[in-house]
């Protein structure tokens, strides 16, 4: 079974929520963020969002477009992100999946790209900018490899079944209107907007965008079924870079996560 799927179907025996937490890998190094992943991993997170840097991340506020900044800065390459998941493979079965823009997966070539994707070890990919209807046949050839994809607070219920029914692994709920970023409020009609999403899907249903403290991931684990933070941790990354403390803080904050989440 995909490993996205074998996780939500156990957390789901335990009656438990999902903590998704998102890297910009590269960022401060590809090497460094290997250990990050384990120290997630080892902190409670479920799942790992690996963000493959590119230069123009529209989606991505200035806390990630730092981050992808200096991710570049460091020489960070698509080849070089599907070796860093190789060598998270030799000891770890987090489900992963890539966070990225269609630009350098085009320049990459899709169907190389998904191929060598499935075949290095991530469980499936979040291209942001790439319709479902423009998502090409590649996709076909790799079944096991799934296809998350965005729903917006501003997305008509039309175009959410369309999106609906080309995804795979979960649906991804953006949790605002605009851009990542570190938020202090939770809108007040999200449990209806997932409720309309529910109605055309049985996927999972994760949100992020904004989400950036342990009582925020509390609030929306009781409405959704998963949590996404991004933007809250690769501050951190920022501040501390290759600082001893950045694993330690990185515990820390990411357990007092898993706690809001799992025990919701």
């Amino acid at each position: 079974m995909n490993r996205i799927d074998a996780c939500f179907s156990r957390l789901k025996e335990q009656s438990k929520k999902a903590l998704i937490t998102y890297l910009v890998a590269g960022d401060p190094s590809l090497k460094k963020t290997g250990e990050l992943v384990q120290t997630l991993e080892e902190a409670g997170a479920d799942l790992i969002e690996l963000g493959i840097p590119f230069s123009d991340p529209l989606a991505d506020g200035v806390v990630n477009q730092l981050g992808c900044q200096r991710a570049l800065d460091s020489g960070t390459t698509v080849r070089g992100v599907l070796d860093l998941v190789r060598d998270i493979r030799k000891t770890s079965e987090i489900p992963i999946v890539f966070f990225t823009y269609y630009n350098p997966v085009f320049h990459y070539g899709l169907a190389r790209f998904l191929k060598e994707a499935a075949e290095a070890g991530a469980d499936g990919a979040l291209i942001l900018d790439l319709p479902p209807e423009e998502a090409g046949p590649e996709w076909e050839d790799n079944p096991d490899f799934r296809r998350i994809s965005l729903i917006s607070p501003t997305t008509p219920r039309t175009r959410i079944e369309s999106i609906a029914r080309h995804s795979s692994g979960f649906i991804y709920y953006v949790s605002r209107r605009g851009v990542t970023g570190m938020q202090q409020t939770i809108a007040a009609d999200m449990e209806d907007q997932l409720n309309a999403i529910r109605e055309f899907t049985d996927l999972p249903i994760c949100v992020g965008f904004g989400v950036s403290s342990p009582e925020q991931a509390s609030s929306i684990s009781q409405m959704a079924d998963g949590v996404v933070v991004g933007s809250a941790l690769v501050h951190r990354i920022g501040e501390k870079g290759n600082d001893p403390s950045l694993l330690s803080e990185l515990t820390e904050f990411t357990s007092s996560l898993a706690t809001a989440v799992h025990s919701s």
